[in-house]
């Protein structure tokens, strides 16, 4: 009897240190299927821990919600998609639910609950860590999955580092990061989305939640890739292609997609912190014009202000804003303006007591305003989440436009404080639901992008608004260019720059820049001349320096610097057809304007190493090899195919490593066998009419190749409506033939002639429509040779190729070359 009584109170002590020890884990874990529920597309999963939802989004993407209790209602600034019908078979048993689509198999182990998912030959594409999958610490949720063998990570938004994110461990906290290192994270923007690579399979995810969070993979541990967030919902979208492309095409339709900007903001825009007084501004504008160097913006930061107070102009600098503004579109220059969310807390400022009237800055829960110190001193901040508070917004911004801004450039909308440290405990609408400022921080700045946007386009009646943006969040590409903040002018931040540029188009902003020359410190010349070169083949290309800092103005870094630069800039406009096709086809598929290799050399183990992970393709034809101002022999990496020089018509075998030595004169670009580049002649602007001819450049090579060539009027949304000018040119590499389809839209193309200019078709016979045609031999030099400044030196040869070409009237019918 004693011993069964010692058993009993043996066991019932075990019991209780079972409960005790389970009582302590401050892990909660998904735990076993309890329940299922299948409803067409969609499966609610009941667990030991936890409440899931698996909605089918379509053939190619599954979404999964998960939370410790039950879902709340669904919302999301990002996603702007529903679930489109789809076929699908959905089945379980006792140990698993099976989701089957056209394109994808998705297993859900009940015993404890793990997902996987695989393509239709069974390979796995992507799984949860086995005893790991999902769980809670406190309010934070992770999901963590497996980590596949030589399995890379790229993309996740403006992000520093190398392009691999292998090995490493970020955090998306929107922050005023000024001069940050080439390493330091997080930076200003939160794009909770990648793309895994391995075993010749592709995925992306897109954790949708706007808490602070964090994604590993694989730092401090060899097991697992991990993300997650300190508070909400685990919510992502799991998104499966064979191609990179389709991925970001995929992100994109869940997230949305640009609009096409104005024409002039792909010109260059002249910009420094800061251009005052108005004479200043005359001055640089001037100056652009009679040294030639093409511009189409000038961009005025800060000190334009009274006081640094938003919507206000300082009367002594810029006594009559409205008629410098005009005097610059006579000279075809577009303002672009700066502007911050702090609003000067000061009675009698207009802005700031129409802000008080309506009600709609963000508060504590006292119901008083927060107030925090920025550039104009104590301020309070519009609540963007506040319907009632973009409406404010918007109104303010018309003064801009009645003024004839054309830009709004969009600061500070991290948002930034001085002491970077806004309190957790500050409240905001969340359209009429309340939410407090740790869940609302990484959205602040893509809703105050939101109501520029929305403002600046119902101000300026039909008329397509450029705004710019340093913060943001994903879909931040409906509304806004971004760039990339306040680098620093050195060699290691150019490249940096290079690769935030190419990750942010990894995830779906094809719109993109960074202060070329430097903002902090002061470039040398050599520098400045590469980094110029870089942003001629930048989406946007805006030259940007800091206060206290020498001027940055192409002319200031001495002749030779002015007349590289100068090359650049005007290659860089002749190029501007090419160019705005290529926004174009970011607009219908978000596929990016300047492009990782990774995109179309996704198995390409060389694409991601440290040598040559800075290369990239700017649109579908440029090659561009982005080397620092010091080195003087660099090592290039050409993938399959073959490639032409860009300056001499030299052609290079793909797969295949070499050394190069440079010259700062001259950036290595090289072109894609089979491209299609249209051009134009030479002008200094947007507004000035290149000739009557526009200049389609075809590429000799191996592999079929498509070019959609668009033009609208550049200014309007008349586009929306059918009012563009727009072809399909192929170009068949086993039939040798260039075949122009017929003309889309009712717009009109502004050039009358085409003349097709023939690379690399040494002695072919060419016929158009069937019939033979003249064919001219002619040479082409794309650069004028930099002046032989020494009289002892040797001279600068002109450096070109040979070329054929023909020409006829661009008519809206189709036809075909052949050769």
């Amino acid at each position: 009897m004693k011993i069964i009584n010692r058993c009993v109170a043996l066991a019932a002590l075990f019991a209780v240190c079972v409960q005790t020890s389970s009582a302590q884990n401050p892990i909660r874990q998904a735990g076993n299927v309890k329940s299922v529920t299948i409803d067409n597309q969609t499966v609610d999963i009941g667990t030991d821990g936890a409440f899931i939802r698996v909605t089918v989004y379509s053939p190619n993407i599954i979404r999964v919600r998960m939370d410790k209790q039950k879902l709340s209602d669904d919302f999301s600034y990002a996603v702007i998609s529903k679930p489109v019908a789809t076929k699908v078979s959905i089945t379980q048993n006792d140990n698993e639910i099976n989701i089957n689509t056209d394109s994808l198999k998705v297993n859900i182990r009940k015993s404890p609950y793990n997902i996987t998912f695989s393509n239709l030959a069974g390979e796995v594409i992507n799984q949860d860590e086995p005893g790991l999958s999902t769980s809670w610490v406190n309010e934070s949720v992770t999901t963590y999955k497996k980590m596949q063998e030589g399995e890379h990570f790229i993309g996740l938004g403006e992000k520093t580092g190398g392009l691999d994110r292998k090995g490493n461990a970020y955090t998306n906290w929107n922050s005023d990061t000024y001069a940050y290192s080439t390493s330091q994270d997080p930076i200003y923007s939160t794009i909770p989305f990648y793309i895994g690579v391995h075993h010749k399979v592709n995925y992306g995810i897109f954790f949708d939640n706007t808490w602070q969070s964090d994604f590993n993979f694989g730092a401090s541990n060899d097991r697992f890739a991990s993300f997650g967030a300190k508070g909400g919902e685990m919510n992502y979208y799991f998104i499966a292609h064979t191609k990179v492309a389709d991925i970001i095409r995929s992100y994109s339709s869940l997230t949305g997609l640009m609009k096409m900007p104005p024409l002039w903001s792909l010109g260059y825009q002249q910009n420094r912190y800061s251009y005052y007084p108005e004479s200043e501004v005359m001055r640089i504008a001037s100056t652009l014009r009679e040294k030639k160097i093409p511009a189409d913006g000038i961009t005025l930061d800060i000190h334009y202000m009274d006081k640094y107070k938003v919507f206000s102009w300082d009367k002594e600098r810029f006594p009559d804003p409205a008629g410098m503004i005009k005097k610059l579109k006579d000279m075809a220059f577009k303002v672009t303006l700066i502007v911050d969310p702090g609003i000067k807390a000061e009675k009698g400022y207009g802005v700031y007591d129409r802000g008080l009237k309506e009600d709609i800055f963000a508060k504590y829960p006292d119901g008083t305003n927060y107030t925090g110190q920025v550039w104009p001193g104590w301020c309070n901040f519009p609540d963007f989440t506040n319907p009632k508070g973009r409406s404010w917004w918007g109104g303010e911004l018309k003064k801009y436009a009645d003024e004839g801004v054309s830009g709004i450039w969009n600061d500070m909308n991290e948002f930034s404080t001085w002491g970077q440290k806004a309190p957790d405990n500050i409240l905001f609408n969340f359209e009429g639901k309340t939410a407090s400022h740790p869940q609302i921080h990484n959205v602040y700045g893509l809703q105050m992008i939101r109501s520029s946007y929305e403002g600046y386009k119902a101000a300026r009646d039909n008329k397509r608004p450029f705004i710019l943006t340093r913060s943001g969040y994903a879909g931040l590409q409906r509304y806004a260019a971004m760039w990339t903040g306040d680098n620093r002018a050195e060699d290691s931040h150019m490249l940096l720059g290079v690769r935030l540029m190419n990750s942010l188009g990894l995830s779906g902003v094809p719109f993109t820049g960074m202060d070329v020359g430097g903002f902090t410190g002061g470039a040398s010349p050599s520098l400045y001349a590469r980094w110029m070169q870089i942003g001629a083949f930048n989406p946007y290309f805006r030259n940007h320096t800091g206060i206290n800092s020498k001027s940055s103005e192409p002319w200031a870094y001495g002749e030779e610097v002015l007349e590289i630069t100068r090359n650049y800039i005007n290659l860089r406009y002749r190029l501007l057809p090419y160019l705005y096709s290529t926004f174009y086809e970011a607009s219908q598929t978000g596929k990016p304007v300047m492009r990782s290799l990774t995109i179309d050399y996704t198995h390409d183990e060389n694409v991601y190493n440290g040598l040559y992970e800075n290369q990239y393709m700017f649109g579908h034809a440029f090659l561009v090899f982005p080397f620092d101002g010091v080195t003087s022999f660099g090592k290039l990496y050409f993938p399959a195919g073959k490639w032409y020089n860009l300056y001499n018509g030299k052609m290079q075998q793909g797969n295949s490593k070499i050394g190069l030595d440079l010259v700062i004169s001259q950036l290595p670009v090289f072109v894609k066998e089979s491209s299609i580049i249209p051009m134009q002649t030479q002008i200094q602007n947007t507004t000035e009419k290149p000739s009557d001819t526009l200049f389609v450049h075809v590429y000799k090579g191996d592999v079929n190749n498509k070019f959609v060539y668009y033009e609208d009027d550049g200014e309007t949304f008349d586009y929306e409506k059918g009012e563009y000018f727009k072809k399909m040119i192929t170009y068949d590499a086993a039939k040798k033939t260039i075949y122009f389809g017929k003309a889309e839209g009712s717009g009109k193309s502004k050039f009358g002639m085409v003349k097709i200019v023939l690379h690399g078709f040494d002695g072919a016979q060419v016929k158009l429509n069937g019939k033979a045609t003249n064919v001219k031999d002619d040479f082409q030099a794309l650069m004028v040779p930099i002046s032989r400044f020494d009289p002892t030196g040797l001279s600068n040869p002109l450096e070109g190729e040979k070329i054929r070409s023909l020409i006829f009237k661009n008519l809206n019918d189709q036809f075909t070359i052949s050769y």
